[in-house]
């Protein structure tokens, strides 16, 4: 029934008929508002999800419940409170076998089909552990899929499954896509196969993991999502849904996609040999504060500071120091340390590189053969053998020493002073007992008297900037003196 308007407007009033409200807005002169208006404004994904929806996969797994070895004896009336509520009571003779009938924890996730003769990617996390996965397609056909290789770095998985000329997802150019942009998600949140939901992109290139520079999405994702296809209005995949920002377990608005480019590189090894292969060059790298920009004389706040330089490590033997900033690495610029890092594992073991380093006021090229990233950790620094005899360093409040030829040796260091006490304007700038201070004011620290010569050099009225280690790493610290 359509809405009729009342008017005493000479251009609405015909002997007594009156007008929708759709001629009135005409006869007063406004734009219509109609359906075929607001279909010009908001996308239409129907096309969309008809074309991509057959490639994507609902994902179940199984983890089959392993036996307890030497269980304590539960006594009878903790049985009978796990039988009242249907749980199963675990076998509790030691070293009894596995029970092939017994529960399995089940998970649930989604995925999609990158080629069409089976090969399918999905999130590491969602196959995790377990013993079997089931895909299912849209059109209900069920495979048990063989786990070709995972990542657990970047959170990508592959699996194959026996088809063939299965529909695949069309791979989407990540560079193209802009902030605002409509983007949708096809998956199982809660099981529930088939659900597509729909937003924009919120940013990118967020720094939430070591080496992915995440896609920010406001399309609603919950559990079961994982791992399914986040597509651009072409029908692309841009992104694997991957993590959301969420504090009370469920979607508030903020999720995360692994950008389909670092995914595909990904894919193409775990294929072609069922791991990654990532370079490494030894260094644990740190953000530049402005203010430790400014004092070192870098002037912006970009590029990686090195805290610290593994042993033995193609960074070392290239000449590369704690403390120096990384400003570029292969060519490419380094603005913060993520940039360093993905740089770094994006770089083939055996490649010969330039890296240019900022130290104590100037620029240095280096070279660095690039090795393979393993799973090493840099070894913590031996304790001091003892102190020598410490002497006190004025407007810092520091009361330092020299190192002993023994501490030298078990901190790999050929010069700087150990920190005694700290207490004042060091203490409240973080440095503390047993550091160790390599420089001030980007001039290297010798000895005690050579220490003591560059603090009395130094404007009062100023920030000292010191280059301190503590453990196994390194930072600058900024110190104001006291007057």
């Amino acid at each position: 029934m359509k809405n009729l308007v009342q008017s005493h407007h000479p251009l609405v009033r015909w002997t007594g008929v009156f007008l929708s409200a759709a001629a009135l807005a005409a006869s007063l002169g406004f734009a219509p508002m109609g359906a075929q208006a607001q279909a010009r404004e908001l996308p239409d994904f129907t096309e969309l999800v008809e074309r991509t929806g057959p490639a994507v996969v609902n994902i179940r797994t199984a983890e089959r419940m392993r036996a307890q070895q030497g269980m304590p004896e539960m006594d009878e009336q903790m049985q009978e409170f796990l039988r009242r509520f249907g749980v199963p009571i675990p076998n509790q003779r030691r070293g009894a076998p596995r029970d092939d009938d017994a529960p399995q924890r089940r998970g649930v996730g989604s995925g999609f089909i990158i080629s069409g003769d089976g090969y399918v990617m999905t999130n590491a996390h969602v196959v995790d552990g377990a013993d079997e996965v089931l895909v299912t397609l849209t059109d209900k056909r069920e495979f048990k899929a063989k786990l070709v290789g995972t990542d657990a770095r970047t959170d990508v998985a592959v699996l194959k499954i026996e088809a063939s000329g299965l529909p695949a997802v069309k791979i989407g150019d990540v560079g193209r896509l802009k902030v605002g942009e409509w983007v949708l998600a096809i998956g199982s949140p809660f099981g529930f196969d088939n659900t597509v939901t729909a937003g924009i992109v919120s940013a990118k290139a967020r720094d939430t993991g070591e080496l992915l520079p995440f896609i920010q999405t406001d399309v609603a994702i919950n559990p079961g999502n994982s791992g399914g296809p986040l597509l651009n209005m072409r029908g692309e995949v841009v992104g694997i849904n991957s993590q959301i920002y969420s504090r009370s377990g469920g979607f508030m608005g903020i999720s995360f996609a692994i950008p389909i480019d670092e995914a595909m590189r990904v894919s193409e090894q775990l294929r072609g040999g069922g791991r990654v292969i990532r370079g490494r060059i030894g260094v644990l790298p740190d953000d530049v504060s402005k203010e430790v920009a400014e004092a070192i004389g870098l002037g912006r706040p970009v590029g990686a500071v090195v805290r610290n330089v593994v042993e033995g490590s193609p960074a070392e033997k290239a000449g590369i120091e704690a403390g120096d900033v990384i400003t570029r690495f292969d060519g490419k610029s380094v603005d913060k340390a993520n940039d360093l890092r993905r740089l770094v594992a994006a770089t083939k073991p055996g490649t010969k590189v330039s890296v240019q380093v900022f130290r104590r006021g100037a620029s240095k090229e280096l070279s660095v053969t690039v090795a393979e990233l393993t799973d090493e950790r840099p070894r913590a620094a031996a304790e001091s053998n003892g102190p020598a005899a410490p002497i006190q360093a004025g407007a810092l409040g520091l009361t330092v020493a020299d190192l002993s030829d023994g501490q030298k040796r078990e901190l790999k260091l050929r010069q700087g002073v150990r920190v005694t006490a700290a207490e004042g304007a060091a203490a409240r700038s973080g440095v503390r007992e047993g550091d160790v201070i390599l420089s001030v004011n980007n001039q290297e620290v010798v000895n005690v008297k050579q220490f003591q010569t560059l603090l009395a050099a130094v404007d009062k009225s100023k920030v000292v900037t010191l280059l301190v280690r503590r453990d196994n790493s390194v930072s600058f610290v900024l110190v104001k003196p006291s007057r």
